[in-house]
């Protein structure tokens, strides 16, 4: 995995470690919901929905009628999945190996 440093700064990290010692859905979904507004949970977990669909070969027309993104933002996730930081990748694999399990 790429280390992407453009924005890394001490708040982010706070909340990145933060995230981390999270332990289950309950406390995620806690903290979230405290953290975030319900539209921008709702537009980062579409993002997560059209990363697996691309993923899956499914086609841009399909993915907005599905999530209701743009075709501009579906591009953008694209464009993280194939020339991003690996970020959908290793959380992706991990969902699946989850499954396995």
């Amino acid at each position: 995995m790429k280390n992407s440093s453009k924005f890394k700064d001490e708040n982010l990290d706070r909340l990145f470690c933060g995230i981390l010692k999270l332990e289950n859905l309950d406390e995620c979904y806690a903290f979230f919901e405290d953290l975030c507004t319900i539209p921008e949970l709702k537009e980062m977990s579409r993002r997560m929905t059209a990363a697996k669909m691309l993923r899956d070969n499914k086609v841009y027309s399909e993915i907005a009628e599905l999530t209701g993104l743009s075709t501009a933002t579906i591009s953008r996730v694209n464009r993280s999945l194939k020339y991003g930081n690996d970020g959908y990748s290793v959380v992706f694999e991990r969902l699946e190996g989850d499954k396995n399990d």
